[in-house]
């Protein structure tokens, strides 16, 4: 995010209409980024925080595993920030060539993955698919992600697709809507990529 004055004022709203009593000091983090983000002050009911998230984040991110992006827009939005700062490596997934037809490449994509980096971070902001493969990969036990960003937008089968996610056991953020998008992703993974920076930084000073 670019602090500027005109960013300050718009935090300064969102921070006068809504109960940041509902959620932590890191968590109403992430919530106030994704209203900015989107300009909606309802997405602060509408995301979920599973299974610590932000502390299993943040560990990951120190431990520098990869992270694996469905669009090429989330690896773009992410990359300048995580070069100043964990500098772990970030693959897009739509970019993957794969030996198998189109209807089968996630599910090889992602099997393929799972064997080499079964603690890797997702973020899956637009591909629904992608998402519903990965699930099933975790159901069977052959992957156990250290962190899901999950904010696709979608009618169909997005309430199944987060019911699974809910009951994965997995550390995770989602979208408890219709609403989302490729940019509320961005804006939950910068948002912990600086509060994971600051925590290092301070454990650093305190030293």
């Amino acid at each position: 995010m670019e602090w500027n004055l005109l960013t300050a004022q718009n935090l300064a709203i969102i921070d006068q209409e809504v109960n940041q009593g509902n959620f932590s000091p890191a968590q109403y983090e992430i919530i106030r980024r994704v209203i900015y983000a989107s300009g909606d002050f309802e997405y602060h009911s509408l995301v979920s925080f599973e299974n610590n998230p932000l502390l299993s984040g943040a560990a990951a991110l120190e431990a520098r595993v990869p992270i694996f992006v469905d669009v090429s827009m989330i690896q773009g939005g992410i990359l300048p920030l995580l070069q100043q700062t964990f500098l772990n490596p970030v693959y897009c997934l739509e970019e993957i060539s794969a030996p198998v037809s189109l209807r089968q490449k996630n599910s090889w994509i992602l099997q393929t993955l799972a064997n080499r980096y079964d603690c890797a971070i997702y973020i899956i902001g637009q591909n629904q698919g992608m998402l519903l493969s990965l699930l099933d990969l975790i159901q069977t036990q052959q992957v156990k992600p250290s962190l899901i960003i999950a904010t696709s937008s979608g009618f169909i089968h997005k309430e199944m697709i987060n019911h699974k996610l809910k009951y994965s056991h997995i550390s995770h953020i989602r979208i408890d809507s219709c609403k989302g998008g490729v940019n509320l992703a961005i804006a939950i993974f910068d948002g912990l990529i600086d509060l994971a920076w600051r925590a290092k930084e301070l454990g650093i000073r305190d030293k």
